[in-house]
């Protein structure tokens, strides 16, 4: 129970509340889309995998390395501490593996980082980093992180469903209740 100077108390329950719900709803959202690939990536074959439209489009598999060392860097890496050894370019020139690795890959990368996300200190999360150049908090760099895991993420879709021509269900829970999903 509360007493004087309660507000300040109200408030700081609040902001620690905030930073709990960001932190859970950022790893959820990770998994999510995480979900939609592995569909994507099931629904292809190899060759559809690593088709490029024409040489200045990327394929599926490099979305999906891209992805796996943009959370290591952003995540594991910036926001966690762990050594950064991303070398992004290779990500889009790599040698087509199978599949079944580079689902391994991405649940590996994202299984890490979200042990990363839900050790961190909440008070953390208004610490000055440096990625990539740039100066923000971890809260940006995982704002920034899953904003940026979301977006290819339909881009991988889009491409999955122009190799398939057919869409996928990824919205059928709306029918009935969907309480329990991430919007």
């Amino acid at each position: 129970m509360f007493v004087e100077n309660s507000s300040v108390s109200v408030y700081t329950l609040f902001v620690n509340q905030s930073e709990a719900v960001f932190l859970n709803f950022s790893c959820r959202k990770l998994l999510q889309m995480a979900s939609r690939i592995g569909t994507c990536l099931d629904s292809l074959t190899e060759a559809q995998i690593w088709a490029r439209s024409n040489d200045t489009s990327n394929a599926v598999g490099h979305l999906v390395l891209h992805l796996a060392g943009n959370v290591r860097q952003w995540i594991i890496s910036g926001v966690g501490g762990a050594p950064d050894t991303r070398q992004r370019d290779t990500e889009f020139d790599a040698c087509p593996i199978g599949s079944a690795e580079l689902s391994q890959l991405l649940t590996s990368t994202l299984t890490e980082a979200i042990g990363t996300l839900r050790a961190l200190p909440e008070e953390k999360l208004m610490q000055t980093l440096e990625i990539q150049g740039f100066r923000l908090t971890a809260l940006e760099a995982i704002y920034h992180a899953v904003e940026h895991f979301s977006g290819h993420t339909f881009h991988i879709i889009l491409l999955a469903k122009a190799q398939r021509n057919r869409p996928f269900d990824f919205y059928g829970y709306l029918t009935g209740p969907h309480e329990n999903e991430t919007p």
